[in-house]
């Protein structure tokens, strides 16, 4: 096992958008589907933790016991499959995917613009954004089991409902088929109106995570924090962004500590002002 690919005692603070987090005692980047599966043979019963782009997850302090596995530089290819499909793997960013369907005439692509994680991320939770979800688009996907055997699965096999799936069993994903209607395509002024509409209304240059709690339909979960009176609040060396209620963004010096006692603080005024229960978006791990 090449060293660089095998790490002990990472912090993955260097590895995660909000910039905290404690160690992992294991992280390692796989070449390929290969190197991965092979990898995940020999394990030997240590807990395993996926991690793509590092967003939508808070690491906390204590770090990660057993190993990470990191896809972000690896795993990450975008291709042709057919007319109007392609196969994304999981390392690639969402973006990645929404330029090359531009590149290549499908659509409608642009909304996974708006998503900030990875591929992997994305299917592992129906991420979404702009009236558009993930598994919409989903024709097949690769996954790989806890010794290392890799399954090619249907979407009905798993239940996906808003920011949720449920696997059939214990697994990560690999890559996916995605197929887009014939009639759609991606466009750069799409693209473009996107990304003004993202800067104009998101804190995009700052240490977020991108949005925190899933909006509890029919409102909107920055809408009730504002309301609230909550932007700009803060615990330590994080903050409500006073842009877009629904991100806590890393001042500097923040620790995990802060981040999950501001998410706490949010949860319990909320409800105290409008008896709504905000469930967190971010994935919340580690010791």
């Amino acid at each position: 096992m090449k060293l660089i690919n095998f790490l002990r005692n990472e912090s993955l603070s260097r590895h995660t958008s909000w910039k905290v987090g404690g160690p992992a005692d294991v992280f390692f980047i796989p070449d390929n589907r290969q190197d991965l599966s092979q990898f995940l043979s020999q394990n030997k019963g240590n807990s395993v933790t996926w991690l793509g782009n590092g967003t939508n997850v808070l690491v906390r302090d204590g770090g990660i016991r057993g190993v990470v596995i990191s896809t972000k530089k690896s795993i990450n290819k975008i291709t042709m499959a057919a007319e109007n499909s392609c196969r994304a793997e999981v390392g690639a960013s969402c973006m990645d995917l929404a330029l090359f369907a531009e590149k290549n005439e499908m659509g409608p692509a642009a909304f996974f613009s708006g998503i900030p994680g990875s591929i992997g991320g994305a299917l592992t939770m129906n991420a979404g954004s702009f009236g558009h979800e993930t598994w919409e688009f989903v024709e097949s996907v690769e996954v790989i089991d806890e010794v290392g055997i890799i399954h090619h699965l249907d979407p009905k096999e798993f239940k996906f409902s808003y920011r949720s799936v449920e696997f059939p069993f214990p697994l990560w994903f690999v890559s996916c088929l995605m197929k887009f209607p014939e009639s759609e395509t991606t466009t750069k002024s799409e693209l473009k109106a996107m990304r003004d509409q993202r800067i104009k209304t998101q804190p995009l240059t700052e240490d977020t995570c991108g949005s925190v709690f899933k909006n509890p339909k029919p409102d909107h979960a920055g809408d009730l924090i504002e309301r609230a009176g909550l932007k700009g609040y803060k615990i330590g060396g994080c903050s409500i962004s006073t842009k877009h209620a629904n991100f806590i963004v890393n001042e500097g010096g923040a620790t995990s500590a802060d981040i999950e006692e501001l998410i706490k603080h949010v949860q319990n005024i909320v409800k105290a002002k409008f008896d709504v229960d905000l469930e967190t978006e971010v994935r919340i791990i580690g010791e």
